[in-house]
């Protein structure tokens, strides 16, 4: 059995080291160090998840293309077991502008999935029955497998998804939530809606993120509670995949058993640590593991 199964959300980061946000309107901007590499949300939080020792399964369809090959040879230096379905619409892509202070502005490129179902449902099914925790990435192909998903939890597994800016009405992003046992979403477009929008998903728990203003705890119901940012251990150089190390770092404390409130303290310290370097491979020891 596998400690974690993240379905969907592979793609490349094009990485842009530009001199402010937003940049100034001009003909060309230097730009040093433009980088492709692995990246986007399940990229993210099963990288992040294999660097604090988790065991990692990844699913999705991916190009291929010069992108796909990108991820394909990413994956191979980890320990994450990719299964994999080519796409023929090509692999996802985001260019992602940061400036010296590590604060980013990401151009997303989606690639819709145009094909049938990629996955057959009992396949998805057998592999969330291997699998100790399911994380679901907001792909679109990934909606309509939702049921087969649920329906290969063991008992005591859970399924996440990340909602990430949700205004709390965009239709496509409810099946998500209403399937998941715990929702994490940003507060950016929430705003002061956050706590009602985290009680109308009751009994789901639910993690409003905030940035360097912390996060919000909703436990099913419960009063909430606040988790203050971490403190960086270094220099800030890239916050891209600080959301998806907190998601990774809140599932592995839980699945040590940590109780919700100290689970989510640690993974601020874990998403901390992530903006402190430059990408979402992360070398030994930069991540703190859980106690």
């Amino acid at each position: 059995m596998v400690d974690l199964l993240v379905v969907g959300g592979l793609g490349v980061d094009v990485r842009v080291r530009v001199p402010a946000l937003p940049l100034p309107l001009a003909d060309s901007v230097t730009a040093p160090g433009i980088a492709w590499r692995i990246g986007n949300t399940g990229s993210g939080v099963a990288l992040a998840a294999e660097a604090l020792g988790l065991a990692v399964t990844v699913v999705d369809v991916l190009g291929d293309d010069p992108a796909g090959d990108v991820v394909r040879a990413a994956l191979a230096r980890t320990t994450v077991r990719p299964v994999l379905v080519d796409d023929p619409g090509g692999t996802r892509r985001s260019v992602n502008l940061v400036d010296p202070t590590g604060r980013r502005m990401s151009l997303h490129d989606p690639r819709p999935w145009r094909g049938g179902t990629p996955f057959p449902p009992a396949g998805l099914t057998a592999l969330a029955r291997d699998a100790a925790h399911v994380h679901v990435s907001i792909m679109d192909w990934a909606r309509d497998q939702l049921p087969a998903l649920r329906a290969g939890l063991t008992e005591g597994a859970l399924l996440s998804t990340d909602l990430h800016d949700w205004d709390g009405d965009d239709p496509y992003h409810r099946p998500f939530a209403e399937a998941a046992d715990l929702v994490f979403v940003s507060g950016v477009r929430l705003g002061d809606r956050a706590a009602a929008v985290a009680a109308a998903l009751t009994p789901r728990t639910v993690v409003v993120t905030r940035g360097a203003d912390g996060a919000d705890v909703h436990p099913g119901g419960g009063p909430p509670v606040r988790v203050p940012a971490a403190v960086p251990p270094g220099t800030v150089v890239d916050t891209n995949g600080a959301g998806d190390a907190f998601a990774a770092g809140l599932l592995a404390a839980r699945l040590r058993g940590t109780p919700l409130p100290q689970a989510a303290g640690y993974a601020a310290r874990v998403a901390a640590a992530a903006c402190t370097h430059d990408g979402m491979r992360y070398p030994p020891g930069l991540l703190p593991r859980p106690t």
